[in-house]
């Protein structure tokens, strides 16, 4: 079954439960800490340059916000973790806000972890890879801003990152840049092989 992404739509904004769309549509949601790349990855995988609201500034994007893709899949892009300058009040809410969708959405299917390529992960980043692998989830990761690095030091960040996050066979790592295809294309292949698949059966 494939996917006219050329059919897609910003849904709804929900911060809370009662606010998430009545689908029953299988979502893929993205997670990562704040500034790390995920609404940017939105629209390069879709094909659009300001279909997802890139935000100028972390840890301002506070709501969860569900995309529609051609009545057949929902892409779910979870607010950032993990920004210093937000207050405790403030991380607080964003925990409860991302970990009730995260507890609570049964059709759910998977969760994709975004890092950063350049960085070492943070203890959030390892602690979201864990909980991932802990519910019973695969694990996939793509490691964002790939086109900042060289060749050699994005093998050499790639060995790291799954050195740091713990990654095993089954597990996925995918370098993904905005500047090439490639990344976007891996996206859609990790889609209909697992996600659509599954739909399908």
């Amino acid at each position: 079954m494939k996917i006219n992404t050329n059919k897609a739509a910003l849904l709804i904004s929900a911060v809370r439960k009662e606010q998430y769309p009545a689908t029953g549509m299988p979502e893929v949601a993205f997670i990562g800490r704040s500034n790390v790349g995920k609404s940017s990855m939105i629209n390069k995988i879709l094909n659009r340059k300001n279909f997802a609201r890139v935000s100028q500034k972390p840890g301002k994007t506070v709501t969860i916000n569900f995309y529609n893709i051609d009545d057949k899949l929902m892409l779910v892009d979870l607010p950032g973790y993990g920004y210093a300058q937000a207050s405790h009040g403030e991380r607080k809410k964003m925990t409860e806000i991302i970990g009730g969708y995260l507890s609570e959405r049964r059709q759910l299917l998977q969760v994709i972890l975004l890092v950063d390529c350049r960085h070492k992960p943070s203890v959030d980043d390892k602690d979201m890879a864990q909980a991932i692998k802990a519910s019973g989830g695969q694990l996939v990761v793509f490691a964002t801003k790939s086109d900042k690095l060289g060749k050699m030091a994005l093998e050499k960040n790639l060995d790291m990152l799954i050195e740091e996050l713990n990654l095993e066979d089954g597990d996925i790592l995918i370098p993904f840049s905005t500047q090439s295809n490639e990344g976007a294309e891996n996206f859609w292949d990790y889609i209909y092989d697992f996600i659509m698949e599954e739909e399908d059966e």
